[in-house]
């Protein structure tokens, strides 16, 4: 008989305990264990390209390994800039399998916002799809010590990031097998970047532990099972939906059919959906309202589709009553929660999606919720208050924001920022969004940021922003603001053009209106209830930018 293997001791355990391989629940851990036990079932489409789970396993333990080989180790950063691609969910997996801290970034920033995010994360490594290596450049030359730099996707775009390597050379020069390395479950895995009302955004830091949770919880109270199992994975993947919706197929080992990003085609996606036997998809209410409006979407064969839900943003009954007769044989539902939640706390199912239409759902298995007045009392029933939680799915920190980190979780529950009244029934209803925040398209505008950014255009006094209704988008954002001259406020296309420098497109204004002062409390403050009434009366002077 040989003797057995040496395993390297494990510093987290006793040295009486021996360390046993293949117990992790990391991504990583996941990752390996279907390489071993199902590794030519698909894991992951995109487009013509098909990745099995042993083929998407060595291209990562390739990428740990060009990753540990430039000094990339446990506890660093890794930021990953791209659009939807594989290359995206390789660097995801990679970065947890050194035991580092994936960092996605939003590609729709501009390069400031982007220096921001790498130097607050302190990321000492960037993968950086090469249609955003430019602006990445532009970013990491603010920064005085930029990341070690890998760019994909051609390789003369590498040449625009000083000091960069090509991506796929130096997963072709680095080995496919990777020594397991002991990450602890309860260690940060991601830092999602969200933003606050301060201006600046805050990384919700999610451990390993969180998600995993996250993702049984997720399967636990929907129902979800492994037969037939494929996910379409239509969000960013920069975006907690995108990033955490993946993880109960990963755990199950379905496929992943991932959707380009770009502007979104309803015909293209019923074509996917066919052409992969798509299960399941999220998608937000304005992408829902395109689907169903298809021409040809009766002639389609969509009885693939299980379950469908929606969320990020209102919808109507009339939308949700079409989606069911459009999928009369999918159980649909609503989502709610939130990025430090990563991300459900309550879920809307089935038939409830018309019997309570408004609400968003009861709690997910899990997760703990009370709705509470200023002092932590508990509202009664029928009473508005805001919605706290306490689970195991909640972040562990706001990272390197100790102060923000202890205000949202004072007296022991998670602050959501959320007003919700509860029926008798124990269905919760949202009355007021967290406070100054707009939702476009599914995306969270912080008017704090934007209005930062507005403050320092040299013919503005003041401003505030407002959301304003938007057929397509839901809502996009209203500037209100006075100008230091009466007669000489910035024109839209100044406003434009100042955005464009410095804010994602969608967080920029789409209306403007100009006014002589914002009317303001006895303390001082912006009285944005004033404006908003002003804007449905018709009294601000609105113009589009």
């Amino acid at each position: 008989m040989s003797a057995p293997s040496a395993v390297t001791p494990d510093p987290r355990r006793s040295p009486e305990i021996p360390r046993m391989l293949g117990r992790g629940m990391t991504m990583g851990d996941q990752l390996a264990r279907h390489s071993r036990t199902i590794g030519d079932e698909p894991a992951f489409v995109f487009g013509t390209t098909v990745r099995t789970y042993r083929e998407l396993d060595q291209r990562v333990s390739r990428l740990a390994n060009a990753l540990r080989d430039r000094g990339v180790g446990q506890g660093d950063r890794i930021a990953v800039l791209g659009l939807n691609t594989l290359e995206v969910v390789e660097a995801f997996f990679a970065a947890t399998r050194v035991g580092g801290i994936c960092v996605p970034v939003n590609f729709r920033l501009a390069a400031g916002e982007i220096a921001y995010v790498l130097g607050d994360s302190g990321a000492a490594a960037a993968v950086v799809h090469a249609p955003l290596a430019e602006t990445y450049a532009q970013a990491a030359a603010e920064l005085t010590d930029p990341p070690v730099c890998l760019v994909y996707g051609d390789a003369a775009a590498a040449g625009s990031v000083p000091g960069a390597d090509e991506y796929e050379p130096a997963l072709g020069d680095a080995s496919p097998e990777f020594d397991e390395l002991r990450v602890d479950e309860h260690d940060p895995a991601f830092i999602m970047y969200t933003s606050g009302t301060t201006g600046k955004p805050k990384g919700a830091v999610l451990t390993h532990f969180n998600l995993v949770m996250h993702a049984f919880s997720n399967m636990a109270t929907i129902g979800i099972t492994g037969e037939d199992r494929v996910w379409m994975a239509a969000a960013p993947l920069f975006h907690i939906a995108g990033m955490s919706g993946m993880l109960p197929t990963l755990l199950m080992g379905g496929r992943t059919v991932l959707s380009p990003s770009g502007r979104f085609d309803p015909a293209g996606m019923l074509d996917t959906f066919e052409r992969e036997r798509v299960s399941s998809v999220f998608l937000v209410p304005a992408q829902w309202q395109a689907i169903v409006s298809v021409p040809d979407i009766d002639q389609r064969d969509l009885s693939c589709l299980k379950q469908i839900s929606w969320g990020a943003a209102p919808a109507s009954t009339t939308l949700l009553r079409t989606i069911m007769e459009k999928f009369p044989q999918a159980e649909l539902s609503t989502a709610f929660g939130q990025t430090e939640c990563s991300p459900i706390t309550t879920l809307l199912r089935g038939e409830d999606s018309l019997r309570k239409i408004g609400s968003v759902g009861t709690p997910m298995l899990n997760v703990e919720v009370r709705v509470v007045d200023d002092d932590m009392n508990d509202v009664p029933r029928g009473e508005v208050g805001e919605i706290v939680y306490r689970s195991p799915m909640v972040m562990k920190e706001y990272w390197n924001k100790p102060a923000e980190t202890a205000e949202v979780f004072r007296g022991g529950w998670f602050h959501s920022g959320d007003l919700v009244r509860q029926d008798e029934d124990g269905y919760f209803y949202v009355v007021d969004r967290k406070k100054d925040m707009i939702i476009s398209g599914g995306e969270n505008i912080y008017c704090a940021e934007v209005e930062d950014v507005l403050a320092g255009h040299p013919k503005i006094a003041e401003v505030a922003l407002i959301g304003m209704a938007d057929e397509k988008w839901g809502e996009t954002p209203l500037a209100v603001l006075a100008p230091h001259e009466k007669g000489d406020p910035p024109t839209a296309a100044e406003l434009e053009e100042w955005c464009t420098q410095r804010l994602a497109r969608y967080k920029r204004p789409r209306k403007l209106a100009v006014v002589s002062a914002l009317p303001r409390n006895p303390s001082g403050k912006v009285l944005k209830t004033t404006l908003r009434a002003d804007r449905d009366s018709g009294a601000l002077p609105i113009e589009a930018v």
